[in-house]
């Protein structure tokens, strides 16, 4: 089932037949969080994920994408909005969408990692980990970069 919002010329929507995985791939690529991340696993994960497009008129212009069970935890990965249409709040429009996603209520746990956007996020209630010593993590930073 998939939700739009409207706001002007904006929309948010939840249909992945609108999502522009070449616009995805393209940003997500030259993103801190994942250079160089091949097309296929931006389109895997896009499939598995609750995404959720943020569009001016038809153009895709920013993105975000939710792993989770839909019961009990989320984990809210890739969300950006393209440099030349920050600055209208449309970052803090599309996590409030998020957040009020009928699928996204009543979870115990919400994460997310984020190396320069806290004050964003504590805004919407994301806090440091309460007790970080109890996570743990395998990483590959380098999972992307030709071998």
């Amino acid at each position: 089932m998939s939700a739009e919002l409207r706001r002007g010329e904006h929309t948010i929507s939840t249909d992945p037949d609108r999502f522009d995985v070449p616009a995805i791939h393209a940003y997500l690529t030259r993103s801190y969080w994942s250079p160089g991340i091949p097309r296929v696993t931006v389109e895997r994960a896009i499939a598995h994920s609750l995404s959720f497009g943020l569009f001016h008129r038809d153009q895709q212009v920013g993105f975000a994408r939710v792993v989770t069970d839909r019961a009990t935890f989320a984990y809210l990965a890739d969300v950006y909005v393209l440099e030349e249409h920050r600055g209208k709040g449309l970052s803090k429009w599309l996590l409030e969408a998020v957040l009020a996603h009928a699928d996204l209520q009543g979870l115990r746990r919400f994460l997310l990692a984020t190396r320069d956007a806290h004050g964003l996020y504590t805004r919407y209630g994301f806090k440091p980990l309460a007790n970080p010593t109890r996570l743990m993590e395998i990483l590959d930073p380098d999972v992307y970069r030709a071998g």
